[in-house]
């Protein structure tokens, strides 16, 4: 890595791609970004595996606790 890019990225040079979705628009792909920076860790995860159907109960499911580490 040549540490272009943001500040961030910048400081931590050890950095992956695992998942990345298009967008037309800069706007949806901002609120994207925010509406998954909420996510807890295991429905990243579920989301970086494809694991939809994991997804789906982790979106229905108030408390998230309960599902062990993926």
């Amino acid at each position: 890595m040549l540490g272009l890019g943001s500040k961030f990225t910048k400081k931590h040079l050890s950095v992956k791609l695992v998942y990345f979705e298009e967008f037309d628009r800069v706007d949806d792909a901002f609120y994207r970004e925010k509406q998954i920076k909420g996510w807890s860790r295991i429905k990243k995860e579920a989301l970086i595996n494809n694991q939809k159907e994991e997804l789906k109960l982790l979106s229905a499911c108030k408390n998230k606790t309960h599902y062990k580490k993926l």
